[in-house]
């Protein structure tokens, strides 16, 4: 009840602390999220010359393998991600209201759909995965590998669908920083055994990939029994019980707000794999320079996911205390916070571009090449920062076919049209993927700013 209190006994001033001691949190879980593939591909990277001699492949096969495996990964979790909106969503709806029976119901709920799409993700996840990476034009030499990868992940599917789900549905009821310890520790296991098993330390095997393959499966794998743990023994006032009985509305409820989320990164994936394809016939270094700069780009963008996940809560619960207004303020106070941040770092990045790709390759060419491209999106840093936290607080508001409906627009009638015009047709290069990419963003933001300015979100019932 301690959320609903604070929700509703707002004070003038308070919103900005409200919203930064829910943010901070979010923020690093999204950076330990975020650590658990960079951890994979840095260690597998630089496999040792003893490793590589004893495995049969180059550091530059493994990083290949584990990396293609990992965007295979990410594509499953995105299953995990969609009932994850729905269950923050309704749950933070139904804090906000003071009903906690609610809150109870939805949380099993939700525990329900996990397990079955976790259950889903084990049985598809290895005939789909060479098909994939064959659509992604992987290297022939990488595809065993990266099959490998999978088939030894594929079974944690299970508790990872838990850990994400468990740990939104925490976020719903405003507590953001026990999925940052729960992911702080999901990272010390991954390192641990990815850097024991990789290259051989301490007497071990080297595994290479596969090292990295057991380090992500025990690691996020024994995240999710953590979180249930904690749910079946009760935390944050949430308390899963083992009698869980199907509820067809609640159920109906969380897919109907978590699959338009779904949708949404499906169509962006899709249209990606169709840009990738312009970047990559641009050759190796262009797209080596490309990969380094979204490296740097993905890590600067992680204030705004944080600030986007404060917003969903707050959203949430102020609407479910009825007071639009307290909602409208605590999504402008998150993207003034989560903004600042991000500008900041965009500003680095254009002033520094050299300095910053140095720390992340050794290669002048690749350096040379990227520089222009990290200014491109250091000074985009703000339209994202738009994108992120208020199409994160429509969705805490349960407004999820929005974000769908403007992906379409930006990624598949702006983005990929305005790439063959300026790359197939101009033949500006790197510079007309870029400049693409940016006028996607900013588009995407002003029309973020434009639903979330209509109010229309206010009025939806979940």
């Amino acid at each position: 009840m301690a959320a609903i209190q604070t929700i509703s006994r707002a004070r003038p001033g308070s919103t900005r602390r409200q919203v930064f001691n829910l943010a901070w949190p979010a923020v690093g879980e999204q950076l330990l999220n975020t650590a658990v593939g960079l951890t994979d591909v840095f260690l597998v990277g630089n496999l040792s010359a003893r490793a590589s001699a004893q495995l049969g492949y180059t550091s530059a096969v493994a990083l290949a393998s584990a990396g293609l495996a990992n965007h295979t990964i990410w594509l499953i979790t995105i299953m995990f991600m969609a009932v994850a909106i729905g269950s923050t969503a309704l749950i933070a709806r139904a804090t906000g209201s003071g009903d906690q029976a609610r809150v109870q119901n939805i949380l099993g709920q939700s525990m329900i759909i996990a397990l079955a799409i976790g259950l889903i993700a084990v049985v598809l996840a290895i005939p789909l995965t060479r098909p994939f990476l064959t659509l992604l034009g992987a290297p022939v030499e990488t595809l065993p590998l990266s099959e490998r990868f999978m088939r030894i992940v594929a079974p944690s599917f299970l508790p990872v669908a838990l850990l994400f789900v468990g740990m939104a549905c925490l976020r719903g009821v405003g507590d953001t920083r026990t999925p940052l310890f729960i992911m702080l520790g999901v990272n010390g296991v991954n390192i641990i055994v990815s850097w024991l098993l990789i290259n051989g330390n301490l007497g071990l095997p080297a595994l290479g990939v596969d090292g990295a393959a057991i380090g992500t499966a025990i690691a996020r794998g024994a995240g999710g029994f953590v979180v249930i743990g904690l749910l079946l023994r009760g935390h944050s006032g949430l308390r899963l019980t083992a009698k869980l009985r199907p509820d067809g509305p609640i159920l109906r409820r969380i897919l109907d707000i978590g699959l338009p989320a779904a949708g949404e990164q499906m169509v962006f994936q899709l249209a990606l794999l169709v840009f990738t394809r312009f970047v990559t016939g641009l050759g190796a270094v262009t797209y080596a320079a490309h990969n380094v700069t979204i490296t740097i780009e993905s890590i600067s963008f992680l204030p705004g996911m944080g600030y986007a996940a404060a917003a969903s809560t707050l959203v949430g619960q102020a609407l479910g205390a009825r007071s639009p207004r307290q909602a409208e303020d605590f999504a402008y106070e998150a993207l003034w916070q989560g903004g600042l941040m991000m500008s900041l770092a965009g500003l680095m990045m254009v002033i520094f571009p050299e300095p910053i790709l140095s720390a992340f390759t050794n290669d002048p060419m690749v350096v040379e090449a990227a520089a222009g491209p990290l200014r491109a999106a250091g000074l985009v840093q703000p339209a994202l920062a738009v994108s992120f936290i208020l199409l994160g607080s429509l969705r805490g508001a349960g407004d999820t076919r929005w974000p769908l409906f403007s992906r379409l627009i930006t990624a598949w009638v702006i983005r990929l049209p305005l790439t063959f015009v300026l790359v197939g047709w101009l033949e500006m290069g790197l510079a007309g993927i870029w400049l693409a990419m940016c006028i996607d963003f900013t588009c995407q933001a002003l029309l973020a700013l434009w639903r979330f300015g209509s109010g229309r979100w206010k009025r939806i019932e979940i």
